[in-house]
Order: C-alpha cells, then structure tokens, then sequence
C-alpha cells in the first residue's frame, strides 16, 4: 500500500456504550482481532453527552485519515449526538450503529437521563443500523424509528439480545463483514 493510500483508507474507531465493553464483547475481540480502536471515555460510568462527543472530536481530529465508526448501544446515541453538533463530521465516512438503546424509556438508570431527548436528525454519512427482535433496551419499532430518522440502511438480525457479549456472537464474522462494506463504500 503507497504512503498516500494509507492516508485516505478509513481508520475504524469504536465507540463502546455506557460501562464500555468487555473482553467477551465483539468490539474488544475486534479491537484484538483487526487492530481497531477503541475511543476510550474518561467517565464509563456517568456519561454525559457533552464529554463524549468532546472526546470523539478530539480523536477524530488526530489524524487526518477520515474514520468509520463501530458503535455499539448508547455509542449509537453519541454518534447521533455529535453528528448533529460537530463541524468536523466530513471526518467519518460512516458508521456502523449496532443496538441503539431508548434512552427516553422512563426505566433508563438515572446515569442516562442526560442522553434525552435522541437527536433524530439525518446523519450526514452512510450508516446502517443493526437492530435485534429482543433487544432489551429498546423495542423494534423504536430502534426502526431511529435507523429511519437518522437515514440508515437497517439490518435486523432476529432475537440476538443486546447485541452484545451476552448474545454469544464471538468473533461476530457478520457484523465485520457488514463493517467491510460500509468501508468498500467510504473507499
């Protein structure tokens, strides 16, 4: 690869939901796998929403490759969140949306509340969003709702949970290869 594709092939960044990801989740296991990286956030805990998109600015900003980002769960709502808010969005090229939760259900945990209302406006990138029948956090119709306000292609994958290291997914093959198209696109 020449010096200046290097610079104009996505990177892929992570973006892990609230408490981050575990060893057992498909984005660590990416992240060993293919080298991706992880935005890591100085408070997993208490998000607040201004923190995180701060954080994947500041990220974005170090490198002059454009991104495609992975985000699983509340990672979801922070790319909507930032979309809506940076001057920097020509800096992603896509993203990958797995499992939006509902952060407007009234039994959220209270170190969500900040993530209200979920900015529905298009995002300015291909996106696709994968969405499971039984996701506990959010019903089908919302998680369609949400792929529809913000412009993406949607996957549904059946009854796979929270799309998350519980679901048993592994090394989750599918969802990179979904990955590697939105990448072939952004080429």
């Amino acid at each position: 690869m020449t010096a200046a594709a290097a610079v104009s092939s996505p990177r892929v960044l992570l973006l892990p939901g609230w408490q981050d990801s575990a060893p057992s989740h498909w984005q660590s296991r990416w992240e060993a796998l293919h080298g991706h990286r992880r935005v890591e956030q100085d408070d997993w805990l208490w998000p607040r929403r201004g923190d995180w998109m701060a954080r994947l600015d500041d990220v974005l900003l170090q490198s002059a490759a454009p991104a495609v980002v992975v985000a699983h769960s509340l990672g979801c709502q922070l790319v909507a969140a930032w979309a809506a808010h940076s001057r920097h969005t020509a800096r992603v090229a896509a993203a990958l949306l797995v499992a939006p939760p509902d952060t407007e259900r009234d039994d959220m945990p209270p170190q969500l509340f900040n993530w209200r209302p979920i900015v529905r406006e298009r995002l300015p990138f291909a996106s696709r969003v994968v969405v499971s029948s039984d996701d506990p956090y959010c019903h089908p119709a919302r998680a369609l709702q949400m792929a529809a306000d913000w412009g993406s292609e949607v996957v549904a994958v059946g009854a796979r949970g929270h799309i998350n290291g519980d679901a048993g997914l592994g090394d989750w093959p599918e969802g990179h290869a979904w990955l590697q198209q939105l990448i072939g696109r952004a080429d």
